[in-house]
């Protein structure tokens, strides 16, 4: 199971990593969509992710794909809402909620990005038991489609972009 999960969470780790991994000199854009990016618990050292990021480039690309995606949610019947993103604000507030809520996650640091449904949760767990609580905590409310856990296990390198020092605060 371990395994199965470190493949999943690395995976994920690259998804949200490729705008970092395929950028030439652009400077990079701190999250131009305005998409929610919160630290829900802090309860151990951990680095912080580098978040939603993107290079003029692929702001453009994803501008476009994101007008697609947002509608087709509300076209398919799966969403009350026209557009998949206007879900990003409750979902991560919820989400922030109930991580901070749930005391078997006290000991974690885990940041929160949402966007159309998705609940991204990058950080560091205790263990495998707590990343798994971390994941069923956030899948549990109403409004959230998938979550896409990148949390890193004691002793392993994360599996997300992290921020330089100075781009985030703490």
């Amino acid at each position: 199971m371990r395994r199965s999960r470190v493949g999943v969470v690395t995976a994920a780790g690259l998804l949200l990593a490729a705008p970092a991994l395929c950028r030439g000199d652009d400077a990079r854009l701190l999250n131009p969509f305005g998409d929610p990016f919160v630290q829900a618990t802090s309860g151990r050292a951990c680095p912080v992710p580098l978040g939603p990021a993107y290079s003029a480039a692929e702001r453009r690309i994803e501008a476009h794909s994101r007008a697609e995606r947002g509608t087709t949610c509300w076209l398919a019947g799966l969403c009350a809402e026209p557009n998949a993103y206007r879900y990003d604000a409750g979902n991560a507030a919820a989400a922030v909620g109930a991580l901070r809520a749930d005391a078997a996650l006290t000991a974690s640091a885990i940041w929160v990005t949402a966007q159309r449904r998705f609940v991204y949760l990058e950080g560091c767990v205790g263990d495998a038991a707590q990343a798994a609580r971390a994941e069923a905590v956030v899948k549990a409310l109403p409004d959230v489609d998938r979550v896409i856990p990148a949390l890193a296990l004691p002793d392993e390198r994360t599996p997300y972009a992290v921020a330089a020092p100075a781009s985030r605060p703490r």
